[in-house]
């Protein structure tokens, strides 16, 4: 029941937001276009508001839903297999690696001729590579004999970040200014530039591994009682560190690569989710992927219609309202331990 509640919001969402803009365009007509689209009977439109909302505001609400819902899958992975509500994609370095391996890809891409060759997906690979890297390195760094030690993690988490940093500002040293204004908006999160072709890579990148993470519902739950009792269930608890971290990785990385740093969603969507109903990740993964989605198509909402006709980064949206219940949480989590 919570599952189809939260699909139908999704599905009003989607509608509310493909309607609202600089140029409005009615729920009616939102349908009749996409019905039109699909070779469905349908009732009157013009050829603007169909130009429009298939060629700029479709691709755009896609794609913020599907990096919503990757990040807040990623996020309740990463904090069922760590076992901390305080861990999500951007703490332990995910998205800080993935924005290093970006910026070198936009500013030395034109002057690598082997990087061509990547094409379309060039830019979300390299961000992978460099997410999975500051995620095993962050893992490692707080591992000793097959357990990870939490606090030690968010400090390598932290350690790396400020590396990344940087690292960043090293190569942006080393921009040009087309890059650098590309860099400055890009960093700040934003779906303002998207595509079919950028759905379309998110789609070959992101879909797979959203899988792979649900499908580990079962060893999550295990891993809740402890790496030890995982391990005696019959659970290779190895084998599932590293497809969670891999695919988040990959997920995080592509989001990155796309759409710029989004942060927080990681981390409230998957505790708002056990907040209300509880820590069963049969449940949470699916869940924190609907809210996920619905959350950053919100924020985009937002970014969209509150300063017409320009726009905010929605990177600002999602900081401003996920702030505040970081602080919130690290109160609650201190009042808990003691």
């Amino acid at each position: 029941m919570v599952l189809g509640v939260l699909t139908l919001s999704l599905v009003g969402v989607l509608i509310l937001s493909l309607s609202m803009g600089a140029f409005p365009i009615s729920s009616s007509k939102v349908i009749f276009v996409i019905f039109d689209a699909i070779g469905l009977p349908t009732g009157e439109f013009t050829y603007q508001e169909s130009k429009v909302l298939l060629g700029i505001r479709l691709p755009r609400v896609l794609l913020a839903m599907i990096v919503g819902g990757g990040l807040g899958l990623s996020g309740a992975a990463l904090q069922g297999l760590f076992r901390n509500p305080l861990v999500e994609p951007g703490l332990i370095g995910v998205s800080s690696g993935g924005a290093l391996f970006a910026v070198i890809f936009i500013v030395f891409g034109s002057s690598l001729p082997f990087l061509s060759y990547f094409g379309a997906v060039g830019l979300p690979f390299f961000a992978f590579l460099g997410g999975l890297l500051n995620t095993f390195l962050v893992y490692k760094l707080a591992s000793q004999s097959g357990k990870t030690d939490i606090s030690l993690l968010i400090l390598a988490g932290v350690a790396l970040n400020a590396l990344s940093g940087a690292l960043i500002g090293l190569v942006i040293f080393y921009a040009d200014d087309a890059a650098l204004r590309n860099f400055t908006f890009w960093s700040l999160g934003d779906v303002g530039g998207a595509n079919w072709q950028k759905v379309g890579v998110c789609f070959l990148f992101v879909l797979g591994p959203i899988g792979l993470i649900l499908s580990q519902y079962r060893q999550l739950n295990a891993l809740a009682i402890g790496e030890n009792e995982a391990f005696h269930m019959g659970v290779n608890v190895q084998v599932v560190k590293y497809i969670l971290l891999f695919s988040s990785a990959l997920i995080v990385g592509t989001a990155v690569s796309l759409t710029g740093t989004i942060g927080f969603v990681g981390l409230i969507v998957p505790h708002l989710i056990r907040l209300l109903y509880g820590a069963d990740h049969k449940l949470v993964l699916p869940a924190s992927f609907l809210l996920g989605a619905i959350l950053l198509s919100l924020a985009d909402i937002l970014a969209r219609t509150l300063v017409v006709p320009a726009e905010l980064p929605i990177g600002i949206i999602t900081a401003i309202l996920g702030a505040p219940f970081f602080i919130w949480l690290i109160i609650n989590f201190k009042k808990i331990r003691s």
